[in-house]
């Protein structure tokens, strides 16, 4: 994972939160899903790691009915559908979960991104401004997008 994550341009980071190239970070990721609060995939292909995706949940909080899409596509391998079948499989497990709502975030500037998930019917629901920095200080817009999964 850390290689993997190492691998992808810092810009793609911007939106976890947590950079995901330290190791305690991705220590405190696998334990979350051992305390199910995550469920995350991994696409391999000759034994690297090309793609991964999690759905990240709170079940004891006030929006437990909502998951968090986190999606990461090797640079390589963008455009082959590796996200899009990660995110199919995302929104079967959050099916699964009966999960009512699934938001994701990135940076305003990933156009691909954005209309890959628009076109799973997500939607824009908050743009905000100067809410990340990547590691110049750069500031960044954050979009969030989200899909009603039940009425």
């Amino acid at each position: 994972m850390q290689r993997f994550a190492e691998a992808l341009p810092e810009h793609d980071l911007l939106f976890l939160g947590r950079d995901l190239r330290h190791p305690r970070v991705i220590a405190a990721w696998l334990t979350a899903m051992d305390d199910g609060w995550i469920d995350g995939l991994i696409a391999e292909e000759d034994g690297a790691l090309v793609g991964t995706a999690a759905l990240v949940r709170d079940p004891l909080g006030w929006s437990a009915h909502v998951g968090e899409v986190r999606l990461l596509v090797a640079s390589d391998r963008r455009g082959a559908g590796l996200g899009r079948d990660l995110l199919q499989a995302l929104m079967r497990i959050a099916e699964g979960r009966g999960l009512a709502k699934l938001t994701a975030a990135m940076t305003a500037d990933q156009e691909d991104a954005i209309t890959m998930f628009e076109t799973f019917g997500f939607a824009s629901e908050a743009q905000l401004t100067g809410h990340v920095r990547d590691g110049t200080g750069r500031a960044h817009d954050l979009v969030v997008l989200a899909r009603r999964m039940t009425e």
